[in-house]
């Protein structure tokens, strides 16, 4: 499968780096560069032979694409490209494309589908309408904002049913926290803390319930108890987990993390934080689908605060929408987190409008489910975004 995602909202000096770093002439870069202003749609791991059919083929319509040497002169086996087209361009490409070899009918499959998921928004794997609203419930002692506010079962059972209340399509119950530096919990502890939760929800509430956890044992005795979705921090890296979800055949939150949560936030290190996202995401989905889950019970979670630095979780709410060309829907769980204290100067109990203003901005880019503690404000910034889109749409 090919890595292809569109690119968005570079300024002309990002994109000659970007041509830079894939090692194109500079000769090239000057004259590809301005044509950057249309779709730019990035590939990994081409057989050098298609792309060079696919410059000429890209040529011939009026479009780019950008090549290294190492491809055109065929010294390299595989390589990465950019292209660069208006949407008539690619669809007069993607036609000629079918018929090419070196896996290029596959390739304009991957192309077409990046360019659909950019202009519209993954569908999740149940009924609904717009952006979701995920209430965090956490029935910790140590969680970094509301830790041990409801570590009692009929306090996070009161809980989950005012979030219901206020707006919440989903609940995400976990009983392990995963904050920077906590401790790991066991199997036994962790079941003690969430099941009771869960269906004692499930018996009170039409929504739906989602189990944080990234232990078969748990994912499996949570399901049972009503859970419907399971969000796992820890994207399907622990053994049998991934097996566990096919065979409960569940919707699955496939979260990007670097390291885990004791060591995450000591020093990450990132060569381009979207691109590592992506690639990590594309084989998550890879090993996801080869263990049998079913590609439309996938749903990708960037991981803000997960291994990141101020600047790169900045970066990735900038660029949501690249993500959102992946295909499968996007998570986001910025809510009053470590880097708007960062931004603001303010402790967690302080940072409603910061997570607010995150939750807009992640709407318009695409994000199929916002994952927060304040659901009640959070509905009302997703319905007036929507409103206006819709507005925008109707005029």
């Amino acid at each position: 499968m090919f890595q292809t995602r569109v690119l968005s909202d570079l300024s002309p000096e990002e994109i000659r780096e970007l041509l830079k770093d894939m090692g194109c002439d500079k000769r090239g870069i000057e004259i590809m560069a301005p044509k950057a202003d249309m779709i730019l749609i990035s590939a990994k791991g081409l057989d050098s032979r298609g792309a060079n059919i696919l410059k000429q083929e890209f040529l011939s319509a009026g479009g780019e694409v950008a090549v290294p040497w190492e491809a055109l002169d065929l010294s390299e086996e595989k390589s990465d490209i950019l292209m660069m087209g208006t949407p008539s361009q690619y669809e007069r490409v993607k036609k000629k494309l079918k018929e090419q070899p070196f896996d290029l009918p596959k390739l304009a499959e991957e192309m077409d589908k990046s360019i659909k998921n950019y202009y519209k928004k993954s569908v999740l794997p149940w009924d609904h309408e717009g952006c979701q609203i995920m209430g965090v419930l956490n029935v910790t002692p140590d969680s970094f904002y509301d830790g041990g506010e409801y570590n009692r079962v009929e306090k996070a059972v009161e809980r989950g049913v005012s979030m219901a209340e206020k707006g919440a399509d989903i609940i995400d119950i976990g009983g392990e926290s995963t904050r920077p530096g906590s401790k790991r919990i066991s199997v036994q502890k962790e079941m003690e803390r969430i099941l009771p939760v869960i269906e004692d929800l499930d018996s009170r509430l039409e929504i739906l319930l989602s189990v944080d956890t990234y232990k078969p044992e748990v994912a499996e005795e949570a399901v049972k108890a009503g859970a419907d979705v399971v969000n796992d921090v820890f994207g399907l890296r622990k053994e049998g987990m991934a097996e566990k979800i096919a065979e409960l055949d569940v919707p699955v939150i496939i979260m990007h993390m670097q390291g885990e949560p004791k060591n995450m936030q000591k020093d990450p290190q990132y060569e381009d934080v979207l691109n590592d996202i992506s690639s990590y995401f594309y084989e998550r989905i890879k090993v996801a689908k080869d263990r049998g889950i079913r590609e439309e019970n996938i749903i990708l979670d960037p991981g803000i605060g997960f291994g990141k630095k101020l600047q790169h979780n900045l970066e990735i709410i900038d660029r949501l929408d690249e993500l959102c060309s992946i295909g499968p829907p996007i998570v986001l769980g910025a809510s009053r987190k470590s880097f708007l204290g960062e931004v603001l100067g303010k402790k967690a109990e302080n940072r409603l409008y910061g997570s607010l203003a995150v939750a807009a901005l992640a709407v318009e880019k695409g994000v199929s489910i916002l994952r927060v503690h304040d659901v009640m404000e959070t509905k009302d910034v997703v319905k007036t975004v929507e409103s206006l889109e819709r507005f925008k749409i109707d005029q």
